[in-house]
């Protein structure tokens, strides 16, 4: 299974440099998951950027995946591998969600670059 965070969608939404990374594990619907926090963070951005339009049909492509809400037990683990590992709330979240889940996080947030599990691939300018 995989997970792109949600600078990824932003990136691959955007068409920028990394894009094409993050297109393989986008296009494989079948093994993508979704948390409803990537949901919320690459609409909050399109919708500023470009519009509620934009927004929803960004939305609407995320879902192709499959769909993952934060519950109690991953909102636990969470917190505790935030603490573990030093990351932010969000980023806590997508780990958690991706442990709980035996996926693979691709992204470019260098918060999660030495962690394991992850496929990291460095923000292009």
């Amino acid at each position: 299974m995989n997970l792109v965070d949600s600078c990824g969608w932003l990136e691959y939404f955007a068409d920028a440099p990394n894009a094409d990374f993050f297109a393989k594990p986008i296009i494989d619907t079948e093994n993508l998951l979704v948390p409803s926090l990537c949901i919320l963070e690459v609409f909050k951005s399109i919708l500023r950027q470009r519009g509620e339009d934009a927004a929803l049909q960004a939305v609407a492509l995320m879902e192709q995946g499959i769909t993952l809400n934060l519950d109690t037990s991953i909102a636990l683990s969470a917190a505790k591998l935030g603490l573990e590992c030093k990351l932010p709330l969000a980023d806590s979240i997508i780990l958690a969600t991706a442990k709980a889940n035996d996926a693979v996080i691709w992204t470019q947030d260098a918060d999660f670059k030495d962690i394991e599990g992850v496929k990291y691939i460095t923000k292009k300018t």
